[in-house]
């Protein structure tokens, strides 16, 4: 599934900035395309009632329709983006692991993606648990009933981070897997799962509260410098976050919980800088009409949703509008060309590793030893990775 190979033509983005000023006014009278395709979350999640708010307010002012295509795993939210088949993802953290090559997206068919960041709202998240069951701190879930994900990194990850919080692994506790994300909202009324990681404001999570079972999140203490260093290790892109909107939330009884990006708005470098421009700039010129979509929804708002960090780098057309708007200055110019230059190492690992797996594999068959392809890349990719400190692939 990759995109382009060598970290060549990745590198000639960053000098794409020297020529968003003078193209800025061109892109002024760009317009939305009449058709768009978009991937989220399943039905009921957050971001599916985000990305459906967003497009019924778009679809309201400008001359657009918009079809929003629902999966609940990772590789079926970006696969259609990959192919063409539509333009632009709200993703969760797929979008890190995509661009890194890791987890799902280690296999051969993928490898690291050119992807880039139109938008990312800030989101608090955590493990939505029954309530029924007394959990307070992450270390209550221990022996606990936890929902996992088949091709959802995203969710997985995250879950085995906060896990990390309170000490604990997998190995602590009862994995539950699922085909689908939908399914754990289910499974936790049914009693047949107690926790599953999730963002606060959901209707899945709403459900839950409203159940006979009741909800209840357990919380990261900030003070908890421990805590955070071990969930850091596992992923480094959360942070201490106070929420004070969502299932049973409010700012009178706001959660210590994580901080990261869901949804983005994401798409490939390839997509072309004056849609993206368009779309960005349609995107904040609807703002309030989409804005109580759910209880999160404010945090579209151009200067919270239009800044680094992010799973990705920014991709050139937002970069023009955000500018334009003075959200976009130095401090997140800096981490956007390191994060160019990040991707840009890590695509040029990928390739070296392919073509060394191959003179590698070529010998080994000669000497009349067997290969199983996809058990042997993974652990020459995962150890290449480790050679060159980009840190493990899964």
């Amino acid at each position: 599934m990759r995109t382009t190979k060598g970290a060549g033509r990745l590198l000639a983005g960053l000098a794409a900035g020297a020529v968003m000023a003078a193209t800025a006014a061109a892109a002024a009278d760009a317009k939305l395309p009449g058709t768009m395709v978009w991937t989220a979350y399943d039905l009921g999640s957050s971001g599916y009632a985000e990305a459906s708010g967003i497009a019924n307010a778009l679809m309201k002012k400008h001359d657009t329709r918009v079809r929003i295509v629902p999966s609940g795993t990772s590789i079926g939210r970006l696969l259609p983006v990959t192919t063409s088949k539509a333009s632009y993802g709200y993703l969760a953290n797929e979008a890190f692991f995509a661009t890194e090559g890791t987890y799902d997206f280690a296999v051969p068919q993928w490898g690291p993606q050119d992807l880039r960041i139109v938008l990312g709202r800030l989101a608090g998240g955590g493990m939505s648990c029954a309530g029924d069951l007394g959990i307070k701190t992450p270390a209550d879930m221990k022996g606990k009933r936890i929902g996992y994900v088949k091709g959802n990194p995203s969710v997985n990850v995250k879950t085995d981070a906060y896990l990390a919080f309170g000490g604990l692994t997998q190995a602590d506790v009862v994995p539950v897997w699922f085909g689908s994300y939908n399914a754990l909202k289910t499974a936790v009324i049914s009693n047949q799962l107690d926790c599953f990681g999730s963002v606060t404001t959901s209707a899945n999570a709403r459900e839950i509260e409203a159940s006979p079972r009741g909800l209840a999140w357990p919380e990261f203490a900030p003070e908890n410098k421990e805590g955070w260093a071990k969930i850091s290790k596992v992923a480094d892109f959360f942070q201490p976050y106070r929420e004070t909107a969502g299932a049973g939330i409010s700012k009178e009884k706001p959660k210590d919980i994580v901080g990261y990006r869901y949804p983005m708005i994401v798409t490939y470098a390839r997509q072309s800088d004056d849609e993206v421009y368009a779309l960005i700039k349609g995107i904040d010129e609807v703002f309030e009409d989409f804005a109580g979509t759910t209880g999160s929804a404010q945090n579209w708002a151009l200067n919270i949703a239009g800044k680094p960090p992010a799973d990705a780098p920014w991709h050139d057309g937002a970069i023009r509008y955000l500018k334009e708007k003075g959200v976009w200055d130095a401090e997140a110019q800096a981490w956007q060309e390191k994060r160019l230059e990040r991707l840009a190492t890590v695509m040029a690992a990928w390739d070296e590793a392919t073509d060394k797996y191959t003179t590698w594999r070529a010998d080994e068959e000669k000497k009349g030893n067997k290969v199983n392809p996809e058990e042997s890349w993974l652990k020459f990719w995962n150890d290449y990775r480790m050679e060159k400190g980009l840190g493990p692939a899964s």
